[in-house]
C-alpha cells in the first residue's frame, strides 16, 4: 500500500529536527563562549563565570518553553488533573524524573562551553562521543535490537575520545568541569532509560505525552536548582549565581543571555523530537549528535574568525572527525536496510 504523503512526511521528520538542532546549537555554543570570555563589547573584556550566566538563561529557557508548547498547541497532551475544577497539566512519577535528568543536561551543556582552556570541540567529543557510547548500552538495556555497526560506531567514538586526550599542550580540564561533564553523561544515561519505556514508539500521542511533560518539568527544575545554589553558601559557586540573579538586568548584554536562554530551549526542543523519533537509540542519537558536532566545529570556527581566537587543536579536530565517521558508520546502514526493505 503507497504510503500517505503525511506518512512519508513523518518517516524524514527527524532529519527536520536534526537540521534545527544545529540551526539552534550554532547561536547558543557561540554565544555561551562570547560571554564567558568577555568578547562582547559591553563586557568590556571581562568574562562572565559560568554560574552567572545561568540565571538569566535559565529563566529565558522556561520563558521560551511555554511559549513553544502553548503555540503549539501541546498542553492537552499532558496528565490532568482537576485542581478546585481547574484542569492543570503536570507530569506522571517517570516523566517528571526524566524532566530532573534534563534539567541537569541544560545545566551542565551550558556550563561545558564556559569553562577556561576547554575548547568548544574538546567539550563536544566528551559529551557526544560519551553518549554515542551510551546509545548501544541503552538499547540493550531495555531489550531493543543492536546490531553490529552501533558496536562498531561506539568502537570508533571511543577512539576519538583517545586521540582528543593525545594533544596535552592545547587543553586543561578543570576538576570542576570533569564533573560537570560526567553529570552530564549520568544524565543522559537515565534518561534514555526512560525515553525507551515510556516513548519512541509509533504512538504519537504517547510521544508528544513525554515531550511535554518532561519539557514542563526540566526548565523550572533548573530554575529552582539554581535558586537553592543561591540561598545555601557553596562559596564562590553561590556568590557566581547571586550575581547571575541581581547584576544583569539592567545590562546592555542582558539580550545576548536571553539568546543563550531561547537557544538553548530550540535544542532542547529540536534534539528531544530527534530522540523521540520510533526508531532505535542507536540510530536517533547518532542523527542528534552530528548535528551538534557539526555546530560546535562551526561556532568554533565563527570564533576565530570574528573574534581572533586560537582554533581548536588538530587533534581535536582529529577526534570531531572520528566521531562524524562514527555517526555515518551508525546512520549509512540502516538508511540502507530501508532501500532494500522498499525494494523488495
Amino acid at each position: 500500500m503507497n504510503k500517505s504523503f503525511k506518512e512519508k512526511l513523518a518517516e524524514y521528520s527527524i532529519w527536520a529536527f536534526a537540521f534545527g538542532y544545529f540551526a539552534t546549537y550554532v547561536p547558543y555554543s557561540f554565544m555561551t563562549k562570547v560571554m564567558s570570555k568577555g568578547l562582547l563589547s559591553s563586557l568590556d573584556g571581562k568574562g562572565l563565570a559560568g554560574f552567572s550566566i545561568l540565571p538569566v538563561t535559565a529563566i529565558a529557557t522556561t520563558l521560551a518553553m511555554i511559549i513553544t508548547i502553548s503555540a503549539l498547541g501541546w498542553w492537552k497532551y499532558a496528565t490532568h488533573s482537576k485542581i478546585f475544577g481547574i484542569s492543570i497539566p503536570h507530569p506522571t512519577k517517570w516523566t517528571f524524573l526524566s524532566g530532573v535528568c534534563t534539567a541537569l543536561i541544560i545545566g551542565t551543556t551550558t556550563l561545558a562551553y564556559t569553562f577556561e582552556g576547554l575548547s568548544i570541540v574538546f567539550a563536544m567529543v566528551l559529551m557526544r562521543g560519551g553518549v554515542l557510547i551510551i546509545g548501544p548500552i541503552v538499547d540493550k538495556i531495555t531489550k531493543r535490537k543492536v546490531r553490529w555497526f552501533a558496536y562498531a560506531g561506539m568502537a570508533f567514538a571511543l577512539f576519538a575520545l583517545l586521540v582528543s586526550l593525545f594533544d596535552t599542550n592545547s587543553y586543561h580540564v578543570p576538576f570542576l568541569a570533569g564533573v560537570v561533564i560526567a553529570t552530564y553523561l549520568a544524565s543522559y544515561f537515565i534518561r534514555f532509560q526512560f525515553m525507551s519505556r515510556l516513548a519512541k514508539s509509533e504512538n504519537t500521542h504517547a510521544n508528544k505525552k513525554y515531550f511535554v511533560e518532561e519539557q514542563m518539568t526540566a526548565t523550572p527544575m533548573f530554575v529552582l536548582f539554581l535558586v537553592l545554589l543561591a540561598i545555601f553558601n557553596t562559596g564562590e559557586i553561590t556568590e557566581a549565581v547571586q550575581s547571575g540573579f541581581t547584576v544583569h538586568w539592567d545590562q546592555p548584554y542582558l539580550w545576548a543571555l536571553i539568546l543563550i536562554g531561547v537557544m538553548s530551549q530550540g535544542t532542547g526542543v529540536f534534539g528531544t523530537l530527534v530522540l523521540l523519533d520510533k526508531n532505535e537509540n542507536t540510530y536517533c542519537i547518532p542523527v542528534n549528535r552530528s548535528s551538534s558536532v557539526i555546530a560546535g566545529i562551526l561556532a568554533s570556527m565563527l570564533l576565530t574568525l570574528v573574534y581572533g581566537l586560537k582554533p581548536p587543536a588538530t587533534s581535536q579536530l582529529t577526534g570531531a572527525g572520528l566521531i562524524v565517521f562514527a555517526i555515518l558508520l551508525l546512520t549509512i546502514p540502516p538508511a540502507l536496510a530501508k532501500i532494500k526493505n522498499k525494494k523488495n
